[in-house]
């Protein structure tokens, strides 16, 4: 069967408190500081469903999880990820691979990154290898640069079957 794929692309910061717990691709990571946000703050969480949702053409993550409905106060990111792999799956649609990037000062996350590869596959149901997280400085520049923020930045590969014509 012929396929077809669709690329989408995801986005999110948010400020970083000292205090929150820090909440990054659906895994805790120890820090004395986390992102400020109306759920956990999950910045690579929210970006690989706006990557997802964007690749499917249904909206982004407010969209679907508005960021004014007391409903999604303080809720686990992962809750946002298993419902845009569902809309993908629901469309026959398989993730060939998604690419993140984090950008923050600290902590190191390259420890943290096998188990956010390995929670975030089993999220999207996909091979591990098939997710790929990187973490980068902003090289003490901007917000990010100056602690103040934390953002990511994810480009998901979807691969559907092609529609069927009808004669």
């Amino acid at each position: 069967m012929a396929s077809t794929y669709r690329v989408g692309e995801g986005y999110d910061i948010h400020r970083l408190e000292r205090g929150r717990p820090m909440r990054l691709g659906c895994i805790e990571i120890p820090c004395e500081f986390g992102p400020l946000g109306h759920s956990d703050g999950d910045v690579l969480a929210h970006a690989l469903c706006d990557a997802l949702l964007g690749a499917l053409a249904l909206g982004d993550i407010g969209a679907h999880f508005p960021p004014t409905d007391p409903r999604w106060e303080g809720a686990d990111s992962m809750r946002f990820v298993s419902h845009a792999a569902a809309l993908a799956r629901s469309r026959g649609a398989r993730v060939a691979n998604v690419d993140a990037t984090v950008v923050l000062e600290k902590p190191k996350l390259a420890p943290h990154i096998p188990e956010m590869r390995r929670v975030l596959a089993g999220l999207l149901e996909c091979d591990v290898e098939a997710v790929s997280v990187k973490a980068k400085t902003a090289e003490g520049l901007g917000p990010i640069g100056e602690g103040k923020a934390i953002e990511a930045h994810v480009i998901v590969c979807l691969e559907l079957p092609e529609p069927q014509s009808v004669s």
